[in-house]
């Protein structure tokens, strides 16, 4: 970073151009990327799950919420796991409560826990964060398949029994089940019907192309279902990475496992308060640096791993996607010259430049509304297609927290940036 800005002082214009080039090559990648999963899915759209008779042969399944100061909906979340229709004989819920965290304990003691649901207390250690929870729940879990939740989630009650079908019917090699998330409060205010619109077009269109052009997923961190031996066997979950999930999506890769999509759904709530909301981004973009950091130790060895499409994939999704919020800035500063305002890049440029990176950013804002248009028609809400006009405002403040997320990589890499939950949980009782 020291050398970035020296270079920018002593050459700014040279520097502008070098971080322009890699901006464009990244957003022309990602655009690429996200139009080959837009035909991939539509080739093979997703099915309805199918549902597993509920006899003596389903497996046993554990599910995993890891709580963190989660008292105000520890009552909605056992309410709501009672509600999954599986055989109790066969269900081991096991929630993970931090040692210090004693106002979870309490409401969870108070909520009258059934007998297939139990609270497993998280030793302290060098990190707080959630995949070393769920390492900690792994051990006291005896279910062959693991599945996780988070506390503000409503998954769909017949949820597992459609997940032990589809394993059933898959072949060995896939090793985890990604199902949609969405949001029970999507018309809070502008940022919940943003973030809607987003997730729309991730879990339905992206997600799902990724997976079926045969690329590294990278999984979301509720409504994950996992075969226990194959997690074991790569290891669990990364304890100091904030972004457990995406980095497992990439191992189980690595692996030589598979990630498929299933048409399940589970609503969650939509983080809306703009601090908030750029904290929990934050986290996400720290998370996706750390993954690609780790994973690029020995980029000969993920190469061969992954294959060259495979690993194409990742940096594409992981450094260019990351890439693009943290030179966003530059991009946005070229909006003032269609005012008269005097550019020192793109007065530099020559003509035709200038022309095919203004038809480059039409061409990548209307596959963007493309897909965020798509995929709301494939929710229940009937949210205004509009909305997805606003996007790039939306995306912008993912710039702040591009920034907060460098600063934090360097000055407290594993601090997980806690999400409060429960603002709006009573909207999904009303579903």
């Amino acid at each position: 970073l020291v050398a970035v800005f020296i270079a920018v002082a002593v050459a700014p214009v040279a520097v502008g151009f070098l971080l322009l080039g890699l901006s464009l090559s990244s957003l022309i990648l990602i655009i690429g990327l996200k139009l080959l999963a837009i035909r991939a899915a539509f080739r093979s759209p997703m099915h309805p799950a199918p549902c597993a008779v509920n006899d003596d042969t389903l497996p046993v399944f554990s599910i995993i919420v890891a709580l963190y100061r989660e008292a105000d909906i520890a009552a909605r979340l056992v309410k709501r796991l009672a509600r999954l229709d599986y055989p109790v004989d066969r269900l081991d819920v096991v929630l993970a409560v931090e040692t210090e965290d004693k106002v979870t304990r309490d409401a969870l003691a108070k909520a009258e826990l059934p007998a297939w649901m139990r609270v497993v207390v998280v030793p302290e250690g060098a990190v707080r964060t959630k995949p070393r929870a769920l390492n900690h729940a792994l051990e006291f879990c005896r279910g062959s398949l693991i599945g996780i939740y988070d506390a503000e989630d409503a998954p769909d009650p017949r949820q597992l029994l459609q997940v032990a079908a589809q394993f059933r019917a898959s072949a060995p090699e896939v090793a985890c089940l990604q199902g949609i998330l969405d949001y029970y409060n999507p018309r809070t205010n502008w940022l919940s019907r943003c973030f809607t619109v987003e997730y729309a077009g991730w879990f339905r269109l992206i997600l799902p192309g990724i997976a079926r052009l045969g690329l590294a997923v990278p999984l979301g961190g509720t409504t994950l279902f996992l075969r226990r031996d194959v997690l074991e066997r790569i290891g669990g979950w990364d304890a100091y990475n904030v972004t457990e999930d995406a980095d497992l999506g990439i191992r189980l890769a690595r692996h030589g496992f598979r990630t498929e999509m299933i048409s399940t759904t589970t609503e969650e709530e939509a983080n809306c308060h703009p601090l908030a909301w750029i904290k929990q981004r934050s986290r996400w973009i720290k998370g996706y640096l750390m993954t690609w950091a780790v994973h690029m130790r020995r980029p000969g060895l993920l190469y061969r791993q992954l294959g060259p499409r495979a690993f194409l994939g990742f940096q594409v999704m992981f450094i260019g996607t990351s890439m693009q919020f943290l030179v966003a800035p530059l991009l946005l500063s070229f909006l003032i010259v269609p005012f008269g305002f005097h550019h020192p890049l793109y007065a530099a440029m020559p003509g035709p430049a200038g022309l095919v990176m203004t038809g480059t950013f039409a061409i990548c804002e209307l596959v963007n509304i493309a897909i965020g248009m798509i995929g709301l028609t494939r929710t229940r809400h009937r949210l205004s297609l509009w909305w997805v006009a606003t996007m790039s405002i939306y995306f912008s403040l993912a710039c702040l927290a591009a920034y907060k997320a460098v600063f934090e990589i360097a000055t407290k890499p594993f601090f997980w940036d806690k999400t409060k939950h429960g603002i709006f949980d009573h909207l999904a009782e009303k579903r």
